[in-house]
């Protein structure tokens, strides 16, 4: 709780609270130092903000607006003051020049915002109040800046939500002062140990950056800010401006208050600690009245006497103790919702710690697996290489036995061939030719059959001493390279939940939306999503992708669809979802729909309202189809003029449009005048019928696909029989019209049980 009693400007607790108009408090000594007065020349901001609050709005706030400025060098005096302390950026229309003119940009509604400087602490920017007179005291100073502030036209900026709000008159004495919070640090100190004649703490620092703040070694009398050593030599050194500033000691820590005597309260209770040392709080305007009511248009509370002055006089007033009441009992049922919300926030704080502790586990456990499936891969490439370097020592040994069993062959047979020629020359050397011609047909064929053994290829090696082996390794590198976390122990996805409070169904469509379980490790690529046919049939796939919301058109009215969705991953299909049931509609809503129907159809009253600009006749379709079941819809003849020809019925989506309905194939129609009706498809028109329609008629239309019959009527009697029979497909409702006729279309009606059954028909 100690945060919500510290001051944003100062970051020490609470000093003399004062309430800004957004809510947030601020000590009153540092709501001087952040202060802004306007500087002369500029526009002064229109009629203050704290009017809202509860400020006199009546002759008093008026004469204050209309006050004129200070004197000139009261007003260049504070805003020299400004500009020196902020290192003379105002004179040469720096950033604090910069930040005011955005100040009073924004004065339509008395807020305004800037960039914090950087220069000061908490983004505040810390100016200088208007400096004393010359041996005057620092509560002089004080006072003259209170003065300068109610006389001129000046703001002050929120140190928290960088709002800025116009002072009224009163200047800074115009916010509420906040007692409650004042009461609540002071118990706040008892409760901490500062027990009565305990010395109270040091001044501090309001310029440190350090957390806690530096003991405060100066107080400036001028600026009314307190130094360390170090931010006095950084923020205020003794040359330039800051040279006639006085710096004297920090002020002594304030005296602990008295412990107060017990006192009984009324009705035998006992108070709460420090509620007997308090006072009832006085009217600051009225000092001698205590709060009486409260005024829930100023949201302040007021005396007796502020009522009799008329200031709340249009407002609405309560009994302070009532108002006390209810604000208490707001309070407390706002608390039971943060009661409910910090549960909630223990209750994720136990989760969130299971979940360390699973991601310490879980941890472990990849850290275990990744190490095992790197061993198993380097033991799997070990046993490969050793079956590869078995491969190549036998394709060694298969070439070197290829190569001898050839050398020794070559070898043999040379060793052959030259024997028989050293034989054949020493035959050559006799000079016997008898003798040589009994032997030489032999050694002619002899040599011949040596020749023919050194065929071609005979003397050329069999194998080469290149090894045709070339290990592809690079798709394995590229492999290893890839090697990714979402490999390891990659799982088939978990069971999508349904998600039942979005899923829903529209006419003769159906949305369903799921989503993955939380916490779930097993990556998803995408969903499938199956639909029955309506009948308790087989699934069928209606979906594959990565969305989590589907819907599903064109299907049947009044039938009843089971749903299941799974998840698949590159790992595999994941297990079925919980089967949802969706009922559609008993009878079906459309409109005219504005997308398929011609160019010269005008549609109005939300789509349901029919015309054409042309005097030729135009198609338009309706939004439903129809498969299945008995549809009827009617259609009000609102204007007719001039005994057109208007054309009802059903149509097929690729119907011609710019002619009469019923001229080509794609539709079954009944076109009508004043007098009589036909029936009509494929251009044929058959079965006229007497009557006709006129302004005020209303034309039905009873598509039965149970029993493949469409039949119409008019003013609720049958126009003839069963205009068309044997009817099958998907079905559009159709209209054609021209420019004389202008008809409404009523749908989502139940099949009028008085029609009846349509007449058969010979068609």
């Amino acid at each position: 709780m100690e945060e919500e009693l510290k001051c944003p400007v100062c970051g020490a607790l609470f000093r003399e609270p004062v309430i800004l108009p957004c809510s947030h408090n601020v000590c009153l000594p540092c709501a001087r130092t952040i202060a802004v007065q306007t500087p002369d020349g500029e526009p002064h901001l229109p009629a203050p903000l704290l009017l809202s609050r509860g400020a006199p709005a009546g002759p008093a706030a008026a004469a204050a607006s209309s006050e004129p400025e200070p004197a000139a060098g009261a007003a260049s005096g504070g805003a020299g003051g400004a500009g020196t302390g902020a290192g003379g950026a105002a004179a040469g229309g720096g950033g604090d020049h910069a930040d005011k003119l955005s100040l009073h940009s924004e004065a339509d509604s008395g807020y305004g915002s800037y960039a914090p400087s950087l220069r000061s602490p908490n983004g505040v920017r810390v100016l200088p109040t208007v400096p004393a007179p010359p041996g005057s005291s620092a509560a002089a100073a004080r006072g003259a800046a209170c003065s300068a502030l109610a006389s001129s036209s000046s703001s002050i900026t929120c140190p928290q939500c960088h709002r800025s709000a116009s002072l009224d008159h009163r200047g800074l004495r115009g916010f509420q002062r906040n007692r409650l919070l004042e009461a609540i640090v002071q118990r706040h100190q008892q409760a901490r140990g500062s027990a009565p004649g305990a010395p109270a703490p040091a001044a501090t620092c309001q310029l440190c950056d350090r957390t806690p703040p530096e003991p405060a070694a100066a107080l400036c009398e001028q600026c009314d800010v307190l130094y360390c050593a170090a931010c006095q030599l950084k923020c205020h050194p003794s040359r330039g401006p800051f040279a006639k500033h006085r710096l004297v000691q920090p002020p002594p820590p304030p005296a602990p208050p008295e412990p107060a005597p017990a006192v009984a309260a009324v009705g035998g209770g006992c108070k709460s600690p420090g509620a007997a040392a308090r006072k009832a709080p006085a009217c600051p305007q009225h000092e001698m009245e205590s709060y009486s009511m409260y005024c829930a248009s100023c949201r302040s509370p007021v005396c007796y006497v502020c009522l009799e002055d008329g200031r709340h006089g249009q407002h609405e007033v309560k009994p302070l103790g009532a108002a006390w009441k209810q604000h208490k009992a707001q309070l407390s049922q706002a608390l039971n919702g943060v009661s409910d919300k910090a549960k909630e926030a223990k209750e994720f704080l136990v989760q969130l710690k299971s979940i360390l502790q699973q991601i310490q586990e879980n941890g472990l456990d990849y850290e275990a697996c990744l190490v095992a499936q790197c061993d198993a891969l380097a033991d799997a490439l070990t046993r490969q290489k050793a079956k590869l370097l078995t491969k190549v020592t036998k394709e060694r040994e298969h070439k070197l036995k290829m190569v001898w069993d050839q050398i020794n062959h070559c070898t043999l047979k040379l060793r052959q061939s030259t024997g028989l020629m050293e034989y054949c020359l020493e035959a050559m050397r006799e000079n016997d030719p008898a003798g040589f011609l009994q032997i030489s047909d032999a050694l002619i064929k002899r040599a011949q059959l040596s020749q023919e053994q050194w065929v071609k290829g005979a003397l050329e090696p069999k194998v080469s001493a290149e090894f045709e082996l070339t290990l592809d390794s690079e798709p394995l590198l590229q492999a290893i390279h890839q090697l990714d976390f979402v490999q390891m122990k990659c799982r088939v996805p978990p069971v999508p939940l349904l998600q039942l409070e979005k899923c829903c169904t529209r006419n003769n469509s159906v949305t369903l939306a799921w989503r993955t379980p939380p916490f779930t490790h097993s990556p998803v690529d995408g969903y499938i999503l199956e639909l029955d046919d309506g009948d308790g049939g087989q699934f069928r796939e209606v979906y594959v992708g990565k969305e989590t919301l589907c819907t599903i058109d064109g299907l049947h009215f009044n039938s009843t669809y089971n749903a299941r969705v799974k998840a698949f991953n590159s790992a595999g299909v994941g297990p079925y979802s919980k089967t949802v049931v969706l009922q559609t509609s008993d009878v079906a809503w459309f409109t005219f729909d504005p997308n398929s129907g011609h160019r010269d159809i005008i549609l109005s009253n939300d789509n349901q309202t029919a015309t054409c600009s042309s005097y030729d006749d135009r198609v338009v379709l309706g939004t439903a189809a129809f498969s299945k079941g008995a549809h009827y819809w009617e259609l009000h003849v609102d204007r007719y003029d001039n005994h057109p020809d208007p054309a009802f019925g059903v149509a097929r989506a690729s119907v011609v449009k710019d002619m009469m309905l019923g001229k080509d194939d794609k539709a079954w129609a009944m076109y009508v005048d004043n007098n009589r009706s036909w029936f009509m498809h494929c251009n044929s028109h058959t079965n006229r019928t007497e009557g006709g329609v006129c302004k005020g008629a209303t034309v039905g239309v009873l598509l039965d696909l149970n029993q493949h019959t469409l039949a119409f009527f008019i003013n609720g009697q049958q126009q003839g029989p069963t205009a068309f029979s044997h009817v099958e497909g998907v079905f559009m409702p159709a209209l054609s019209l021209n420019r004389n006729v202008q008809v409404t279309l009523h749908t989502g009606l139940e099949v009028p049980t008085h029609l009846g059954r349509p007449k058969p028909s010979g068609n």
